[in-house]
């Protein structure tokens, strides 16, 4: 993810449109952006839209197996965890062969960077490193996100048979593999802490100092069904956003995933701590889940990002555009989120809670950037509008990361 080289893009958006765009690029950093250039002989062509790379901030790689199988029969969010757990056993050589399908389906959609949530320990650290080797050998930038998963309840119930190999006994045994864990070119290595359900508050704490003290991103599934808000409020006599709130672990290296069943006083802390929020459009409607105050949040100060959870959809575009149409069904006006916010949830603010300095075509940034086309497009000028509402990721044509071509068609 090194490379140098010129290309020379048709429209491009540079935080404006820009028509005939030279982009340099060298050691994998734009180095030159150049904006009404002639194309050169040593530059490579593109014709349509580029942009800055996509950012998957939440994915289970190994959910993608669930495609399909789990569309009968109805049932609710916890019925289908059930279901989930049947596809959890894996070695490491057929997890690095999975990994690379579902990282190349990625790639062809635009995503240049993508956040595994992974929390598969029975091998301890073994299909850790195979979705970071299968990683690189796609092409696309990793932040493994690692959970430290411990329990079966806020009331310390203990794991179900299904759930004990997702632990690692407590969080110092998390943290000793965590010190396991290499970071290496395209590969980042970041924390999470699986829920408030899954992780007591002294081992949140632990799981939070050590992503601090690494520098390392921080993650959080947080209060995706009323289940978890209510045993919370039980147990501990507050929220999930509250308790996180006491221990100290809000802030702005936190992502929160889902915040749907938050509350008022949850969004100001949210907002107030400056967290970024993951919304996973599809797979929250794939599992019935309710719709969360985006908007609001967003308002309160949460930068938004997008992520493609359990891969049932593998389309940042489609997840952008769902963080508004949702909230249109929901509250019957239409525009709450303008098409560059929206944009920026799927590039730069996802790039931010990933650990990459990417998502903007802008010199010293990394050089990951995309170019989509259709046959019908002609000559429209780019905009943020026709980017969201008008393409997905089938219109993808190139993908450049880190100054190499790792997709052309």
């Amino acid at each position: 993810m090194n490379g140098t080289g010129r290309w020379h893009a048709e429209q491009a958006w540079v935080g404006h449109a820009a028509q005939n765009v030279m982009i340099e690029v060298e050691g994998g950093r734009i180095t030159r952006i150049t904006e009404g250039a002639d194309p050169t002989p040593d530059a490579i062509a593109l014709k349509g839209w580029t942009i800055p790379g996509l950012a998957n901030v939440h994915s289970h790689a190994f959910q993608r197996l669930l495609r399909g199988e789990v569309e009968s029969g109805g049932g609710d969010f916890w019925e289908w965890r059930d279901r989930m757990y049947r596809f959890t056993e894996w070695d490491a050589a057929d997890y690095f062969n999975h990994g690379r399908l579902v990282f190349r389906e990625m790639l062809e959609a635009g995503i240049t960077a993508v956040g595994e949530f992974h929390y598969l320990h029975a091998h301890g650290n073994e299909l850790g490193v195979a979705l970071i080797d299968a990683a690189r050998e796609e092409g696309i930038r990793i932040t493994l996100i690692d959970a430290c998963y411990l329990r079966g309840g806020l009331d310390g119930r203990p794991l179900e048979a299904e759930q004990l190999s997702f632990s690692d006994g407590d969080a110092d045994g998390w943290a000793r593999r965590m010190d396991e864990l290499k970071e290496a070119d395209g590969v980042r290595i970041g924390a999470a802490i699986h829920s408030v359900r899954a992780v007591d508050p002294e081992s949140m704490r632990i799981v939070a100092t050590w992503a601090r003290e690494h520098g390392a991103p921080l993650h959080v599934h947080l209060a995706e069904q009323p289940a978890e808000v209510e045993e919370c409020l039980r147990v501990e006599g507050c929220t999930p956003a509250e308790l996180l709130e006491r221990e100290g672990i809000l802030g702005p290296d936190l992502t929160a995933v889902h915040a749907i069943h938050v509350n008022q006083h949850d969004i100001s802390l949210l907002g107030e701590n400056e967290v970024s929020v993951c919304s996973c459009t599809t797979t929250e409607r794939d599992l019935g889940d309710r719709v969360g105050p985006l908007t609001a949040l967003a308002d309160a100060g949460c930068a938004l990002t997008v992520g493609s959870d359990s891969n049932a959809v593998v389309d940042m575009l489609e997840e952008a555009r769902g963080l508004e149409l949702d909230q249109r069904r929901t509250t019957g006006r239409r525009v709450q989120h303008e098409p560059e916010e929206l944009f920026n949830a799927a590039t730069f603010n996802g790039m931010r809670a990933l650990g990459w300095n990417a998502g903007e075509l802008r010199v010293g940034m990394l050089a990951d950037f995309v170019t989509l086309d259709q046959p019908r497009l002609q000559w429209r000028s780019i905009s943020p509008a026709y980017l969201v509402y008008g393409f997905s990721g089938r219109d993808v044509t190139n993908v450049v990361v880190g100054g190499e071509t790792v997709v052309q068609k």
